[in-house]
């Protein structure tokens, strides 16, 4: 811990890490971290790289989760607007019914 405290030295880091980071990965034989390579940065031409743990890949499910919940409410938002357009049609068309009714009454 005073190790890795020299590093990060931050104590909710640390304690972050040793609790729930090391128990997802005490049974794991190696291969902790993927390494993204972006490319280049245009400003002094660094290579610039994207490092995770595997394991916590939380912010690639989120997005993805994400996504999905909106598809799910654009297709319910148009549901909910179509039963709202049918009901005037039907009150438009039921008070046309009851008038031939009449007529045929009064002949």
């Amino acid at each position: 811990r005073r190790v890795v405290f020299s590093y990060l030295q931050n104590k909710y880091a640390i304690t972050e890490l040793f609790s729930t980071v090391a128990t997802k990965v005490a049974d794991r034989p190696g291969g902790y971290t993927r390494i993204i390579k972006l490319g280049r940065r245009p400003s002094d031409d660094a290579e610039m790289a994207f490092i995770e743990l595997v394991d916590f890949d939380e912010n690639m499910a989120k997005t993805e989760a994400k996504k999905t919940r909106t598809r799910r409410s654009r297709k319910s938002a148009p549901k909910a607007e179509a039963p709202a357009a049918e009901a005037p049609k039907a009150e438009t068309e039921a008070p046309a019914e009851e008038a031939p009714a009449t007529e045929a009454s009064a002949e």
